[in-house]
């Protein structure tokens, strides 16, 4: 017989269409609360809880170093969860109906100059052979395109328009989006496919970043290549794919990008998030990202 929680799990999959390590996160986190239910109260059903217990859950988190900000994770989960049961009419009011968020403090994303980027990029310049090549194309396409690490990994042989000088990603949430490739790195892509061919072994064919090994990349590799070169330029204290997406935006801005037309390349939405995106047309994207990036302009 299937629990609540089964189906609220099939209403994230399949509704929300919540990524599998979201999906994973969620459940998690409402699991957690459940064996600190048990263990404290005798109660493994938490579907009907006051708020003083999630309370006890929250300083108990607390007192084990947990920070605020993954303790915010963990009640998001459980709202969303409780807010499910009121969907479904099996509970007449959530329990954190009235639950304020601790505190954070923001961390401040320090993006790369110009000139570190530039740095790195004159490094790998006259890069050649397989490893080389394809990894100045995923710095570069970091920098111009803002893509994300996952829509890296992610991104199929067959979502690469070379003629249009597009390329699809399938963002948060199974949202697809287009993204314009600068002219300054078409030729990069032609190379990198030109060594990719002539691998020994292709495992994941249909993906179009691969190791040396014909295997898709995992997200630890794709940090540690960011971390690596960025090293040698930059004494920056995180040196990420994250922050080159984040340097990708700074610089756009920097330059006169509009900010709804940054937010809609960047496919950043968010549930907390009301605003109302601007829907340029594709030309105008390509047009403010060619003029506003530094690189569109060589």
């Amino acid at each position: 017989m299937a629990t609540n929680q089964d189906a609220f799990r099939d209403y994230l999959q399949f509704e929300k269409k919540y990524s599998p390590h979201t999906l994973m996160a969620y459940c998690a986190d409402i699991s957690s609360f459940q064996s600190f239910s048990k263990v404290n109260y005798n109660q493994e059903n938490i579907d009907h809880v006051d708020y003083n217990d999630i309370r006890n859950w929250i300083i108990s988190l607390v007192d084990e170093g947990v920070t605020n900000g993954s303790v915010n994770r963990k009640m998001a989960s459980l709202k969303a969860y409780y807010k499910f049961l009121l969907k479904i009419k099996q509970i007449p009011l959530s329990p954190l109906v009235k639950h304020k968020a601790l505190k954070v403090s923001k961390n401040i994303q320090i993006p790369f100059s110009e000139n570190e980027v530039d740095a790195v990029l004159n490094q790998m310049q006259n890069g050649s052979g397989f490893e080389e090549v394809r990894d100045k194309l995923i710095i570069d396409l970091f920098y111009t395109t803002g893509i994300r690490r996952a829509e890296l990994i992610q991104l199929k042989i067959e979502s690469v328009d070379l003629s249009n000088a597009l390329i699809k990603v399938l963002g948060k949430r199974n949202k697809e989006r287009l993204i314009p490739i600068l002219p300054v790195v078409l030729g990069q892509f032609s190379l990198y496919l030109k060594e990719r061919i002539g691998l020994s072994v292709i495992v994941d064919d249909d993906y179009f970043f691969l190791n040396k090994k014909g295997l898709k990349l995992n997200e630890t590799f794709v940090y540690r290549l960011i971390n690596t070169y960025f090293s040698t330029v930059s004494e920056k204290v995180k040196k990420s794919p994250h922050i080159l997406r984040h340097t990708f935006a700074t610089h756009l801005l920097n330059n006169g990008a509009d900010l709804n037309s940054v937010k809609e390349l960047l496919g950043h939405s968010s549930l907390a998030s009301t605003q109302v995106y601007t829907h340029n047309s594709l030309a105008g994207l390509k047009s403010v990202h060619r003029d506003a990036h530094p690189r569109g302009r060589k």
